[in-house]
């Protein structure tokens, strides 16, 4: 009988630690997170502000480093990377959708979404970046800049440059912080069916407990440790 190969996990964290200043000033903010995530899972880091949830994004990805601990993320082995070859890394692997929706502002809707591919190195960016606004309901926005853009149609153009490029992990970081509560829902729904559609694992960061229910785990983040980890 053949053996079955499983998928590396997502995300494998061990002992992470972030400790930010030095000496007598230095603050302890994550201290000894370990933590699995299967390939295809929707997790929910949950936890108030302060917490340390949104640190242990900022190192799950590659965007800050542990000060020590071990981690892996899509196959790559985070801390032994240098920063140029971190950033490539994150490049391809993860997916982050912000609060703030980070659009560039001297750019249309659709070269906000193509020019990372670009910058990928992929040939029909632009085609790629029109049908990723199309499957979020904007294919009539692609000439539109951000301040042209209602902030729903803003966070829908954040959610197709995360998903274009059909990366294996996805963050979204109090994705519906800057909506209304039906805007804001309605995100919600487009978030989970792109992923439900690409098979991403989706990674969300919220102080929501109704949102975190929708997930299939929700990991309770607490003074910069893991207070709970249970299925949804």
């Amino acid at each position: 009988m053949a053996s079955v190969v499983k998928d590396p996990p997502a995300i494998e964290a061990r002992d992470l630690r972030l400790t930010l200043g030095d000496g007598g000033g230095a603050v302890e903010i994550l201290r000894g997170i370990d933590l699995t995530v299967p390939a295809g899972q929707t997790l929910a880091l949950l936890g108030p502000s302060g917490s340390g949830k949104s640190s242990l994004m900022s190192v799950l990805t590659g965007l800050e480093r542990a000060t020590s601990g071990s981690l892996s993320v899509a196959g790559a082995d985070f801390e032994r990377l240098d920063e140029d070859a971190l950033a490539r890394a994150r490049r391809g692997r993860i997916g982050i959708v912000l609060q703030a929706f980070h659009l560039l502002p001297t750019m249309t809707a659709q070269e906000n979404v193509a020019t990372p591919l670009e910058l990928a190195g992929e040939s029909d960016a632009w085609a790629r970046a029109a049908a990723e606004l199309e499957a979020v309901g904007l294919g009539h926005r692609l000439t539109h800049y951000p301040a042209q853009l209602s902030g729903g149609e803003q966070q829908r153009v954040a959610i197709a440059r995360a998903i274009a490029p059909r990366p294996p992990l996805v963050f979204a970081d109090e994705p519906t912080g800057n909506l209304d509560a039906a805007t804001g829902e309605a995100i919600i729904e487009l978030l989970f069916s792109r992923r439900a559609e690409t098979g991403a694992t989706l990674v969300i960061i919220t102080h929501d407990e109704s949102l975190a229910e929708r997930c299939d785990r929700v990991v309770t983040i607490g003074d910069g440790k893991i207070a709970s980890d249970t299925a949804a």
